[in-house]
C-alpha cells in the first residue's frame, strides 16, 4: 500500500510541477479510489489533509527548480501570498465542518470552471498587460479552495495570473508553485490540529512528490504554452468527472 501511495505522489509531483498545481487534483481522488483496494478506505477530508503535505512538498521541490531557471515572479508571489494564506486558513476550517459530498461537489465544479476559462483563452496571444483589480480577491478565493480541497490553489491561481494579471502561462505556473508552498503550511497545521492527518500516508505521498516535482520542472520548459493549457484543462475535467461519479452516481 505504501508503494502505491508513493507512486501516487510521484505522478502528482510531476503533474503538479508541470502545471503549477499542488498535486491535490491527483492525490485527493487517487487516495479515495486506490486505498480501498488495500482495505484502507479514508474520507475525502482525510485525503485533503494528506494532500496539504503533498502541496507543501510540491511547493518546496518545484520552487527550487523554477528559481534556478529564473521563472518565478517573486515580487508578485510575495504580494499575493497573504491573500491565499488568509483564504487557506478559512478554507481549512470549512473543511473540518462541511460534509464530504459538499466538498467533493465544490471541488468538481471548481475544476470544470477553471478548465473552461483556460480553454476559452487558448488562442489568445500572451502579452503583458495591467493586472485586473479582481486579482487579489480571486487569489483569496484560491486560498479558500486550497484549504477546503487540498488542491494547492493552482487550479484557480494559474488562470487568475494568466487571464487577469497577464502573466505568461509558464511564469504563472512557476509563481503559483511558489505561492502554494507558503499557503500549505498553515493549512496543514489546521488539519493536523483537527486530528485528520495520517502522518505515515502523508510522508509516503511527500516522498513521491519530492522526486516527481523536480522532474516536472525540467519537463515544463519543453512543453509549449498552448499544450500546457490543453494538458492542464484535460486533467481538470477528468478529475472533476471522477469526483462527481463517486459522490452522485
Amino acid at each position: 500500500m505504501i508503494l502505491a501511495v508513493v507512486a501516487i505522489g510521484l505522478l502528482a509531483g510531476v503533474l503538479g510541477a508541470i502545471l503549477g498545481l499542488g498535486g491535490g487534483v491527483v492525490v485527493v481522488p487517487a487516495l479515495q479510489f486506490v486505498l480501498p483496494l488495500f482495505g484502507h478506505a479514508i474520507s475525502i477530508t482525510q485525503a485533503v489533509a494528506i494532500s496539504q503535505i503533498g502541496v507543501l512538498a510540491v511547493g518546496v521541490a518545484g520552487t527550487a527548480g523554477y528559481l534556478q531557471k529564473g521563472m518565478i515572479r517573486a515580487r508578485t508571489g510575495y504580494l499575493l501570498s497573504p491573500y491565499t494564506i488568509i483564504g487557506g486558513t478559512l478554507g481549512s476550517y470549512l473543511g473540518l465542518i462541511l460534509p464530504a459530498k459538499a466538498v467533493a461537489t465544490v471541488f468538481a465544479f471548481l475544476l470544470l470552471y477553471s478548465a473552461y476559462n483556460l480553454l476559452r483563452g487558448l488562442k489568445r496571444i500572451e502579452q503583458e498587460r495591467e493586472p485586473s483589480k479582481l486579482v487579489p480577491p480571486a487569489m483569496g478565493f484560491a486560498g479558500i479552495m486550497s484549504g477546503l480541497l487540498g488542491i494547492g490553489g493552482g487550479t484557480v491561481q494559474v488562470p487568475v495570473m494568466n487571464l487577469l494579471a497577464g502573466i505568461p502561462i509558464r511564469e504563472a505556473i512557476a509563481t503559483s508553485t511558489f505561492i502554494m508552498g507558503l499557503t500549505a503550511v498553515a493549512n496543514a497545521l489546521i488539519y493536523s490540529a483537527g486530528g485528520l492527518l495520517d502522518f505515515h500516508l502523508a510522508a509516503a505521498v511527500a516522498a513521491g512528490i519530492l522526486i516527481g516535482a523536480r522532474a516536472g520542472t525540467n519537463l515544463a520548459t519543453r512543453i509549449s504554452a498552448q499544450n500546457l493549457k490543453v494538458l492542464f484543462s484535460a486533467l481538470l475535467i477528468f478529475t472533476a468527472m471522477q469526483m462527481l461519479w463517486k459522490y452522485w452516481v
